[in-house]
């Protein structure tokens, strides 16, 4: 589907044109489990400072969600496109999606800390809905209550369908589609 390919964002804003400068996409492969335990580990830093617990407890917890989460998503995402994101050969972030006959789900997307709020994520999510507009297709995706992200979806049309206190389920529907 997408690995392999520069991102494309001459069809959308042009100021996401220079956010996605250079970066591709590629299929993600078990050499990379590393830096993807390192990638969710950025996502859990702020969290795992409240906790007072030592470096070595933090390293296990994070190890064991990293596991758990990765397993889960392999497990009930199994068609999904697990791809790294990546300018100039340097990994940035992944990219998780699954597309079916009627919904796209944005399983996960995560960016390196240093690339946050610089665009990359707006443009990746306007690359996103122009996909999935394109195929008729809703994109629904859940989300931490608490996570900055909330407010670029909410920006891009993402409605709420549940919130369980932790996590919202959003949905995004597709204007040529009956949500």
């Amino acid at each position: 589907m997408w690995p392999g390919i520069v991102l494309d964002s001459s069809n959308s804003d042009p100021g996401n044109e220079s956010a996605l400068q250079g970066i591709a996409l590629r299929g993600c492969t078990p050499a990379d489990l590393p830096f993807l335990e390192a990638l969710y580990a950025s996502t859990r830093e702020a969290e795992l400072a409240r906790t007072g617990w030592p470096e070595a407890r933090c390293r296990q917890f994070v190890e064991q969600q990293f596991a758990l989460q990765h397993s889960y998503y392999q497990t009930h995402f199994a068609e999904a496109q697990f791809l790294l994101l990546h300018r100039n050969g340097q990994a940035i972030g992944r990219l998780y999606w699954w597309e079916g006959a009627h919904r796209a789900v944005l399983v996960d997307v995560i960016l390196l800390p240093q690339e946050r709020g610089r665009g990359v994520g707006s443009a990746l999510l306007r690359l996103l809905v122009d996909r999935a507009e394109s195929r008729g297709l809703d994109i629904e995706l859940h989300v931490e209550t608490n996570n900055p992200a909330l407010r670029l979806y909410r920006r891009f049309g993402f409605e709420t369908l549940g919130d369980n206190g932790i996590h919202a389920k959003l949905r995004r529907c597709c204007p040529q589609a009956t949500c």
